[in-house]
């Protein structure tokens, strides 16, 4: 498995993505795949207008941690502008002042993994044991994909808002039990 590895591109780009609910995988078949790569993430999401997000992330694999910046301009459900950049920790624990109160921090371990020319992202959350998301970040809204064999997709919530992290935290914070988020 490799070392702490994250997108920094400290400017604005285009994040094009689908993104499915899947049958919580098996952990150690993920971290056994050539190239894979594990990150400990804790995101908590700051307050902003309405359509856009913005969050600090704290990631970490090994001794190794990053702290991040992100905002987020929504455009569709499949494209966002995105930017983000790395940022001190003394700058992350700034910002933390800035966390919206409705909101609960996200905790989830996610797997990078190249699979047919894309990298999937699978996040498995700390308030579910049966299921987890798939990202795949694409180049284009109308990119081939492949999702694996092994993948036991539920359904594609790409184009459900309930289903974006800033959603996420948003449910969490006003559920009093964090195991009992379901959609579906």
């Amino acid at each position: 498995m490799k070392s702490l590895e994250t997108k920094h591109t400290d400017m604005a780009h285009f994040e094009i993505e689908r993104k499915f609910l899947i049958a919580m995988p098996d952990r150690g078949m993920l971290e056994s795949f050539p190239g894979a790569s594990r990150l400990d993430m804790t995101q908590t999401y700051l307050k902003c207008g309405e359509g856009d997000s913005r969050r600090v992330r704290k990631s970490s694999s090994g001794r190794s941690i990053i702290y991040t910046l992100t905002s987020k301009k929504h455009i569709t459900n499949i494209r966002r502008i995105e930017d983000e950049k790395e940022i001190s920790r003394s700058e992350y624990e700034s910002l933390l002042s800035e966390a919206d109160p409705d909101k609960r921090s996200i905790i989830k371990t996610r797997y990078r993994i190249p699979y047919e020319g894309n990298m999937l992202e699978i996040d498995i959350y700390s308030f579910w044991d049966d299921r987890a998301t798939l990202e795949i970040e694409l180049e284009s809204e109308d990119a081939r994909y492949v999702i694996p064999p092994w993948i036991n997709v539920i359904k594609e919530v790409t184009e459900d808002p309930r289903y974006t992290n800033s959603s996420l935290a948003g449910m969490l914070a006003r559920e009093k039990r964090t195991d009992i988020i379901c959609f579906f």
